[in-house]
């Protein structure tokens, strides 16, 4: 059992390997409903991390600016996601799309312009990604992986972005 201690202080049980979401509903489904994000010993993280050892554990909400980060985080891939359904037949290629202090947004090359009456399309379509609860996925792999899946998906520019990492 994991000793998981909270932003007060308490300290709760927990099977190892649970992961954030879990163990927040644990401790209350209502806060569930509002978690966005978790600090493990410091560090934010996904509602999808595993707890795999004794940690410091604190849930973020949209009142924490960590908690409004991710889920504007999340929001950007959203609307790239409603982009690429939207205009599929428009060679639709993504480039960066970072939370921001104050919102998201999300650079796309295009072959057509987009108007204002595309911008409530995509919202539209945006919503509806929601409603869809799809399964937010993190997946880690290596430089190799990524630049091969990238490049067969004819995303250059995220290309481009891998190949100017560093290292490692």
């Amino acid at each position: 059992m994991l000793k998981i201690t909270m932003k007060d202080g308490a300290v709760r049980e927990a099977e190892a390997g649970i992961s954030i979401q879990d163990f927040v509903k644990q401790v209350s489904n209502s806060l569930a409903k509002k978690v966005l994000a978790a600090k493990v010993d410091g560090e934010t993280k996904d509602l999808t991390t595993v707890l795999d050892k004794d940690c410091k554990v604190e849930f973020l909400t949209f009142d924490d600016a960590d908690g409004r980060w991710a889920l504007r985080h999340t929001a950007s891939h959203i609307l790239a996601q409603a982009v690429k359904r939207l205009y599929k037949d428009n060679n639709v290629r993504l480039a960066i799309g970072p939370a921001i202090d104050n919102g998201f947004y999300y650079d796309f090359d295009i072959d057509r312009q987009l108007t204002e009456a595309d911008l409530a399309d995509i919202e539209k379509e945006m919503k509806k990604i929601v409603k869809e609860n799809l399964k937010l996925e993190r997946k880690e792999v290596s430089r190799e992986e990524a630049l091969k899946f990238f490049e067969e998906k004819g995303e250059t520019y995220k290309v481009e972005l891998i190949n100017d990492l560093p290292e490692g």
